[in-house]
C-alpha cells in the first residue's frame, strides 16, 4: 500500500484513525538503560528538539526518595545525556499525575537526538496520544495513526529496521472494532499496573496461587500492605472502569 496522503482512500483501502498501545525497546537509549538499572520510572510529558539537542520534560517516580536520587544520578552519569536538572516547583500543576508512584520529581533532560526514536514515529504519522511511560527498560507509547492496516504494519517494520527496535503492539482501538484487552487497564496508575502485571505473571491469580503477596513484596522491595493496596485499587478499577 502507498503512504498516506491528502487524497481520499483508494478503492478497497480503509483509512481511519486507530489508536495503538506499543511496548518499545531500542538500543542506545538513556531512558531504557537507566530505568532498567534502577527501580524507578519516567513519564515523558513533552519532547522537543532545540539548538541541536532534545529537551525532555519528565516526571521521575518511585516508591522511595532514594530511588529517585539513584535514577537522577544514573541519568546524570549516562554517556547518552548532556544534562539533567531537577525542577523544584511545578510550572504546570496539571502534570501531576496519578500515574506516578509514591514519590515524584520533575526533571528536564537534554540529550543528543541521534538515539531518540521519536522522529522515526512522528515522521511516519504516528501521533502520541498520551504521555510516554518508561519503566523496567521499556517505553510504552499510545499513538494515533490514520492509515490502512497494511500501511501501519509496513511503517512499524520500517521503524524496527531503521532503529534496530523491538516493537510489540499491546492493544488497539478503532471506530469499527472493540477495544483490545490492554485498553481495560488504561485507568490504572503506573505503579498499580506494574504490580498487577507482576502478580499475573507470577501466578498470584492462579488457583491454587503460585506466589503470595509476601513474595511479591519481597521482589518489589516494598511492604506487603503496599502490594495489597495497589492490587486492591487496580482490581477495583478493572472491575468498574467507569
Amino acid at each position: 500500500m502507498g503512504e498516506v496522503t491528502g487524497e481520499g482512500p483508494r478503492t478497497g483501502e480503509s483509512r481511519q484513525p486507530t489508536q495503538f498501545t506499543l511496548k518499545i525497546w531500542h538500543p542506545n537509549c538513556w531512558t531504557l538503560r537507566t530505568t532498567a538499572a534502577v527501580d524507578a520510572g519516567l513519564i515523558a510529558h513533552s519532547v522537543h528538539e532545540f539548538d541541536g539537542l532534545v529537551n525532555a520534560r519528565m516526571t521521575a517516580h518511585a516508591d522511595r526518595n532514594a530511588r529517585i536520587d539513584a535514577l537522577v544520578a544514573a541519568i546524570d552519569e549516562s554517556a547518552l545525556t548532556h544534562r539533567v536538572e531537577r525542577v523544584q516547583t511545578y510550572f504546570n500543576p496539571s502534570l501531576r499525575t496519578e500515574a506516578a508512584g509514591n514519590v515524584t520529581e520533575e526533571l528536564l533532560v537534554r540529550y543528543e537526538p541521534e538515539n531518540s526514536i521519536h522522529d522515526a514515529f512522528l515522521s511516519r504519522g504516528f501521533l502520541p496520544d498520551e504521555e510516554i511511560r518508561i519503566r523496567d527498560g521499556y517505553e510504552y507509547w499510545t499513538v494515533i495513526v490514520t492509515a490502512s492496516r497494511s500501511t501501519i504494519e509496513t511503517r512499524l517494520d520500517e521503524i524496527r529496521r531503521e532503529m534496530d527496535a523491538e516493537i510489540t503492539v499491546q492493544g488497539m482501538k478503532s471506530p469499527d472494532a472493540e477495544p483490545t484487552a490492554a485498553a481495560a487497564g488504561d485507568r490504572l496508575s503506573e505503579r498499580q499496573r506494574e504490580i498487577f502485571e507482576l502478580a499475573r505473571r507470577r501466578g498470584y491469580y492462579e488457583w491454587p496461587r503460585e506466589t503470595s503477596a509476601t513474595d511479591l513484596a519481597a521482589e518489589l522491595d516494598v511492604t506487603k500492605p503496599t502490594v495489597l493496596e495497589h492490587l486492591r485499587k487496580a482490581e477495583a478499577k478493572l472491575l468498574d472502569p467507569e
